[in-house]
């Protein structure tokens, strides 16, 4: 008998074996009863047409090309099965973003996005069905300035015909645990207003598949107010998604805003097993996954085997699934770099299904899925809160990387703000088409919100790459901004000819006390002036330092007034910081060294500028020299410390703060802070059936707890002056803590140096600060989503399922910005951190990056500082998160400067602070230095100005986010409600901008109202939205307010508490810069 009759008897016998009836079980006799009758025709049916098949292959056999029936839509009635091809490319991970894009560096990994894109084309143009979707614009714009004018069009063609469907459409898929929201929103942004300029399209579809948990942010803000109409992901809890599978509930209605409530909300959907295709069902070259062999003439025949796996694998996840519509993700981490051999298999398995017919098998996109639910009219659960924390089996909580690459967070950070001021000085000051912009540092913040960038999960060389990117952009930058306010200082004869010839310098590494525009030797005939950008909407007053090294030093401000100012002393542990890494950023070692701080007040007017000048002492009081007492901790005694309304008390033998007390509010509780290490688990330590687990650059699991208490020879060392008081403290040989209290402010600044880290001993660390109360919180605390909302903790519970606590400190921690802690539920929730309350008092931490955090005891805040662990954690990185710093080949573990706020106010009252300085924080003053010969800088340049008409700030509880002037000239504008409903009684309600005092130099010709991320007008964004219907008995948040259409005569804007509205403003004139002189003063 011939090989061909051998296969083809033996796929009869398989088509034959169809008509066998499974047994049934008594238990259900109804259904026995019907598929007695049923089955045996449906089972009779399935192999008539497996018979037909075959014959219809065997007569064809000798044909060299099967047209296989792509075309397939949806089919009422059947499991329909959306093929979703696509690919996740990470916006650098193991590899830089560039090496990812043009394939190098292939020993870590084998992936190129330039060949994904390369191979895309000509698979979609072989099938007009076929589909896919793509994600990182960051990727695809490079792609896209390689191509001809002939393949743009060609992708153009497939964009229109929805061939090819742009997903998410950010720059890259951000992280959504340690990303500001503004970063989140920019980031954004750059993607969907480039693919609105060259496709004329608007992303529909969220599809953050790959971050580590999911935050409410994600869903109301950068999902429904960006336009999306769904929102997938692929990482929930794995006790999360073991319930919503039994409960049919992975896909429901989420309500991330107790502000915006179902005006803001979005259909969402957890894939069943993160963002793969289903076990054996990958197609790239090589894998394993056995293909469809449909050629008769040769061996390995499979057809049969390959439909019955497909109907299995559909109807096993559509019992899990509402409505009859499930979706395959068919495609994972850069793959489709041979288009081909997915969409070849891809190809057969529609047709062969289709043709078995039992279930339906389609292209598909998430869109299309999106549609198809709707369609159904079905009602979904509701979902508040966010999914955070993350675990993916017992003993391994995603929470290690809240911490994990500190200094690269605080550096993402720090550029973010400076990105938002750079804007507004680019404004004023005009955007030109040459000469430096703020592209650049736009572009490198967009790819370090990548959820391995930011979040500190990539290897150590892909860290850098991000670093350096930002600094690129800082740099050009630092131009813009430079340049902008050397042209504002001047602006009383600009012309708009005239180059400014004032130079400015600016202090990039000021936090490592490294400022050499600063550290100038004064002289008679020289003095330095300081220029301070203040980019909020409200008058700021606050104490500027900068390192100096003359100590008969006079400060005046603006007007010429002498100010009160003061010195405070070096100390070692700063020097020892600035010498060490300004050599290591720099290649040598300063050649000076300042000798004091040099501290004083300023007041700024809204998005402008002040001036201040230092010089030697003439006349006057001069410079105050700080008074300096050190205390042995042998010595019994207590200190108290503060000028103004805040006090806190120390005890010299215990070496710690015991007591806060603010006179002005009446409050005063016990406050104890300390520090404590946790060791890194080895995972070689668990025994079967554990899998094991080590801690790493994502996980944290900590094997012990342990005090690290002050040394016997601990110092304490306190500093004394007119601005500010400071307590010094060497906690141990690698943790260094300043405390510091401002006279006029009622917060306390707590600056820490925390590293090397030791591993002498072979084990990796994680560092952490407590601040205990005496406050009963019962279990309760409060942290932020993304610097925005508030969302409600409780220690060893979550609100969606009942929690098996396997670690109880990993799994209580959660990405913070602001932590507030409270004992009874108020009806607020807090800005930017964690924070806890009593029923009397409030107790708020304010942070300068992302981090995890946590209260593991009642009435305990604790805060993970730095991370330094030796082994690596099995999620793909493959390398240990041990951070260390090289000079001249001699490397030791990265040292972390930094500074975190608290403050206690009465019950009710912490809003205001919260909301506030958590804006100071994220905006912090932009200072910029001239040394100038002589004192005719009053005479010859503006000493103050102010982008806002005169005597106007915006309102208390609102935010300028954005203010920059695009390519086209027309202007990017967006305001944001900094408050909750509910939050505070007097801010939590409308708030009104007059445009007109926004712009006091221009006129407005056109306002759109635009999307969150400006892709779309507002008006026809919600014409299309979708209303989806929720399951009777959800608790539901009612649709809110929101703030009215603006009158283009009044052109006043109202926000609701919580909402951010986006505008295009055109100008009815080109833009001068002649200030208003009510708000200058020279």
């Amino acid at each position: 008998m011939s090989p061909l009759l051998l296969a083809f008897t033996e796929e009869v016998r398989k088509c034959l074996k169809l008509i066998i009836v499974p047994e049934y079980s008594n238990a259900d006799l109804h259904r026995r009863r019907r598929a007695l009758i049923v089955l045996p025709l449906m089972a009779a049916t399935r192999s008539l047409l497996c018979l037909l098949t075959l014959v219809v292959e065997f007569l064809v056999a000798d044909s060299k090309f099967i047209a296989y029936n792509t075309s397939q839509g949806i089919v009422p009635g059947k499991i329909n099965v959306h093929l979703v091809p696509h690919t996740h490319d990470d916006v650098g991970w193991l590899k830089t973003v560039d090496q990812y894009y043009v394939g190098s560096n292939n020993s870590i990994q084998g992936a190129c996005v330039q060949n994904v894109l390369d191979s895309l084309v000509p698979a979609l143009l072989a099938d007009k069905n076929r589909k896919f979707i793509y994600v990182e614009q960051a990727f695809f714009q490079r792609w896209w300035r390689d191509q001809s004018d002939a393949v743009q069009s060609i992708v153009k063609q497939l964009v229109t015909s929805g061939q090819l469907e742009f997903i998410n459409g950010g720059m890259c898929m951000h992280d959504e645990a340690a990303t500001h929201y503004i970063d989140m929103i920019d980031q954004t942004t750059l993607g969907h207003r480039f693919i609105q300029k060259e496709f004329d399209v608007t992303p529909r579809i969220g599809w953050q598949i790959d971050p580590f948990g999911h935050s409410a942010v994600q869903a109301y803000l950068l999902g429904a107010e960006a336009g999306f109409d769904s929102l997938f992901f692929g990482r929930i809890d794995y006790q999360d998604r073991a319930k919503r599978k039994n409960d049919k509930s992975l896909e429901f209605i989420w309500q991330g805003s107790k502000s915006l409530g179902s005006s803001a909300q979005i259909f969402s959907g957890a894939f069943p097993e993160a963002y793969e295709p289903p076990s054996g069902f990958y197609f790239e070259v090589n894998d394993d996954s056995p293909i469809v062999q449909d050629d008769i003439t040769l061996f390995d025949y499979n057809v049969h085997d390959r439909v019955n796996d497909f109907v299995a694998t559909a109807v096993s996840q559509a019992n899990i699934t509402r409505t009859n519509h499930i979706m395959w993700t068919m495609g994972t981490d850069f793959m489709y770099q041979y288009a081909h051999t997915w969409f070849r298999q891809m190809d057969k398995l529609i047709h062969y299904v289709n043709m078995d017919g039992r279930v339906n098998a389609l292209y598909s996109t998430p869109s299309i899925y999106t549609d198809a639910k709707y369609a159904t009219n079905e009602s979904w659960p509701i979902k508040t809160g966010d999914f955070f924390p993350y675990a993916d089996r017992t003993n391994a909580y995603w929470t290690g990387y809240f911490t994990s690459r500190p200094a690269l967070k605080h550096y993402v950070r720090t550029m973010s703000g400076y990105y938002l001021a750079a804007r507004q000085l680019e404004f004023f000051k005009g955007r030109t088409d040459s000469g430096p912009n703020t592209d650049s540092l736009a572009d490198a913040l967009a790819i370090a919100q990548h959820h391995d960038a930011v979040a500190g999960t990539e290897k150590q060389h892909v860290a850098n790459d991000y670093a350096k990117r930002l600094a690129i952009g800082y740099t050009e930058a630092e131009q813009v901004v430079a340049t902008s306010l050397a042209h504002l200082v001047e602006s009383a004869s600009y012309t708009g000819s005239v180059n400014p010839t004032t130079k400015f310098q600016q202090c990039p590494l000021l936090n490592i006390s490294y400022c050499p525009a600063s550290e100038v030797n004064f002289s008679e005939a020289k003095q330095l002036t300081v220029v301070v950008y203040n980019s909020l909407g409200w008058k700021r007053d606050d104490v500027i330092r900068i390192p100096i090294i003359n100590e008969d030093v006079t400060v005046h401000d603006s007007e010429g007034r002498e100010i009160e100012s003061q010195l405070l002393p070096l100390d070692d542990a700063h020097v020892g910081l600035r010498n060490y890494y300004a050599k290591a950023y720099l290649g040598q070692t300063p050649t000076k060294t300042p000798n004091y701080w040099l501290a004083f007040t300023v007041s700024v007017p809204p998005l402008g500028f002040s001036t201040y000048t230092i010089s030697l002492l003439g006349k006057g009081a001069g410079s105050t020299k700080s008074s300096v007492q050190t205390f042995q901790s042998r010595e019994e005694s207590t200190i108290e410390v503060g000028q103004g309304n805040v006090k806190l008390t120390f005890s010299t033998n215990q070496g710690k703060m015991t007591n806060y007390v603010n006179r002005r509010s009446l409050v005063e509780e016990l406050v104890e802070q300390s520090y404590s290490f946790y060791n890194g688990y080895n995972g070689s330590d668990d025994k079967a059936p554990l899998i094991r687990q080590n801690a790493g650059a994502y996980i944290f699991r900590p094997n012990g707890t342990f005090l690290i208490k002050p040394g016997e020879k601990a110092s304490l060392t306190v500093v004394r002056g007119p601005v500010i008081d400071e307590v010094h403290q060497h906690i141990n040989a690698w943790i260094y803590q300043v405390t510091r209290i401002h006279k006029e402010k009622e917060h306390v600044e707590v600056e820490f140096i925390v590293g090397p880290l030791p591993t002498d001993d072979g084990i990796g660390k994680e560092v952490v600060t407590q601040l205990a109360t005496t406050m009963a919180t019962n279990k309760t605390f409060y942290t932020d989503s993304n610097g925005r909302d508030f969302i409600e903790r409780i220690r060893d519970y979550r609100t969606d399922w009942d929690l098996k606590v396997h670690q109880p400190i990993a799994g209580n921690y959660y990405p913070i910005c602001l932590f507030f802690l409270p004992q009874s539920k108020p009806p607020f929730y807090i800005n930017l951190g964690i924070y806890m309350q009593d029923n009397s008092t409030e107790f708020s931490v304010l942070v300068d990056r992302s981090l995890g955090g946590s209260s593991i005891v009642d009435g305990q805040i604790e805060l993970m500082l730095h991370r330094r662990l030796l082994l690596d954690d099995s999620r793909g990185v493959a390398e240990a998160l041990n951070e260390t710093v090289c000079i001249d080949n001699v490397c030791s573990g990265l040292r972390i400067q930094g500074k975190f706020y608290f403050r206690i106010d009465p019950l009710g009252e912490g809003a205001k602070w919260r909301r506030t300085f958590g804006q100071e924080i994220y905006s912090p003053l932009l200072l910029a230095f001239s040394e100038q010969d002589g004192d005719n800088w009053k005479n010859s340049h503006v000493t103050t100005f102010s982008g806002v008409g005169s005597s106007y700030s915006l309102p208390d509880n609102v935010a300028l986010i954005t203010l920059q002037e695009l390519d086209d000239g027309k202007v990017l504008l967006r305001l944001a409600h900094l408050y909750e409903i509910g939050e505070d009684r007097d801010l939590s309600v409308m708030a009104n901008v007059e445009l007109k005092q926004l712009f006091p130099r221009k006129k407005i010709g056109k306002l759109t109202e635009m999307n969150l991320s400006a892709n779309q007008e507002r008006t026809g964004m919600e014409k299309k939205r979708l209303n989806w219907k929720v399951e009777e008995g959800s608790s539901s948040e009612a649709k809110a307010a929101r703030g009215g259409t603006v009158d283009p005569a009044k052109l006043v804007v109202e926000l609701a508490p919580m909402e951010i509205r986006t505008f295009l403003v055109e100008f009815n004139q080109s833009f001068h810069l002649m200030p208003n002189r009510m708000r200058l003063k020279m």
